[in-house]
């Protein structure tokens, strides 16, 4: 029987990262493929802006415009209501240990709390942001805390009495991500002052300012061996820096509008790749290792909201927007175009493949989630229920469930349907 159902969810919207969890024990014997589904389960009502599994899995943190609730995914229930936030909660991040939670507030709160995870209890209230705290990440020994506001700053807190230990004051605007280091050593952060800034953790001292970007920072990220950090921008241009030093290794070049994703690929046979879809109706794919364009991916007619590796790295696939309405599936060798799968009235938001790469899901504006066979391209199933735009798909781990995420603010589980 299935204990525990983890889904790994991505919001392409300015409440930025979803993370959340669930459990479906009946559907254990069913037909992943081919049988009936129906919905399974919900979490959340109103606008919801980051959801966070704790690491055991039994527990989901919802935060948003409610608040921040605890859902015992075993149970089925409302484990815990966090009351003390005055306003909407915009981040929440479990300690790697799973006993507390932190959660940061919105405008006219612009505090980071920490909650004991097993009875809601306010541990502390960090203090000290002028405005909205736009993300929070623990460190990866879950000592301390990282936020990054609206006020321009990151602050690091400890975790254990709250002491605020240090403020990053570098950046000139909005501070959009904050990342810790694989080793926890270096904490990067993304701003629309159109820099990256590294900082080191144990003394906060500014190790480097990746400058180099015309235009806003939209995200931040570390590559898995922590060797490297890839930035995206509306300057248009993805770029690579070496984490050591702060060198810019490479520009890549060559979008015409600006980068709405990117994405790091496993090292394969051909070393680690990045792909980013842009504005300009084009999906890239990169060599790391020496900034050369390898392929670029051509038939969207409008711009290309999300882009993603399949399980293998042999294809990406890709979604557009309201002029083309389409999912794309390409092969990563050569960049042919395999198939386009169709019947998406409206534009598509979010495209993800299942685990075992045998089938894909795609979330549209027309409310609906639809799942197509990969090899042939076939429709099979449409899932409806949303009542409004579906911005966000993801699988199980396993394959035999799906989550999307709505503009209705409901969380929406499927799966098939226990014999």
């Amino acid at each position: 029987m299935h204990r525990v159902i983890m889904f790994w969810m991505k919001r392409v919207t300015c409440a930025g990262l979803i993370l959340w969890a669930w459990n479906g024990p009946a559907a254990a014997l069913a037909d992943c493929h081919e049988g009936p589904w129906a919905e399974v389960g919900r979490l959340g009502y109103g606008t919801i802006a980051q959801l966070a599994y704790s690491p055991d899995g039994v527990r989901v943190a919802v935060a948003g415009s409610g608040g921040v609730t605890i859902w015992n995914t075993e149970m089925e229930t409302v484990e815990q209501v966090l009351e003390g936030h005055t306003s909407y909660v915009t981040s929440v991040a479990w300690s790697p240990d799973g006993s507390q939670l932190a959660s940061g507030g919105g405008y006219l709160d612009n505090t980071v709390r920490l909650w004991v995870a097993d009875d809601g209890r306010l541990v502390l209230t960090l203090s000290g942001h002028t405005d909205n705290v736009w993300s929070v990440a623990w460190s990866p020994d879950g000592s301390q805390l990282a936020s990054g506001s609206w006020d321009h700053t990151v602050r690091v807190w400890a975790a254990d009495d709250g002491r605020l230990l240090r403020t990053l004051a570098g950046h000139a605007w909005v501070v959009s991500s904050v990342a810790w280091s694989p080793d926890g050593t270096q904490l990067a952060s993304g701003s629309w002052d159109r820099t990256v800034q590294v900082s080191a953790t144990d003394d906060g001292r500014l190790v480097h300012t990746l400058n180099g970007h015309t235009d806003y920072v939209t995200s931040v990220a570390w590559s898995p061996d922590g060797t490297q950090l890839a930035s995206g921008s509306a300057d248009r241009t993805v770029r690579v820096w070496a984490a050591d030093d702060g060198r810019l290794m490479r520009t890549l070049t060559g979008h015409t509008d600006r980068v709405s994703s990117v994405a790091w690929s496993r090292p394969g046979r051909d070393g680690t790749q990045l792909a980013s879809g842009s504005g300009d109706q084009t999906v890239r794919v990169w060599a790391v290792c020496d900034g050369r364009l390898v392929l670029t991916l051509t038939g969207h007619t409008d711009w290309v909201r999300s882009a993603a590796w399949s399980p293998d790295g042999t294809q990406l696939t890709s979604g557009s927007g309201y002029l083309d309405n389409a999912v794309r599936v390409w092969a990563a060798d050569d960049g042919r175009l395999v198939r386009t799968l169709t019947g998406h009235p409206y534009q598509v938001l979010s495209v993800a493949w299942s685990p075992d790469g045998t089938q894909l899901a795609s979330g549209s504006y027309d409310k609906t989630v639809r799942v197509w066979a990969a090899d042939d391209g076939r429709l099979v199933r449409t899932l409806n229920g949303h009542t409004d735009s579906v911005w966000s798909v993801a699988w199980w781990p396993y394959g035999c469930y799906l989550a999307s995420g709505g503009f209705d603010g409901v969380i929406r589980l499927w799966g098939p349907v226990p014999e």
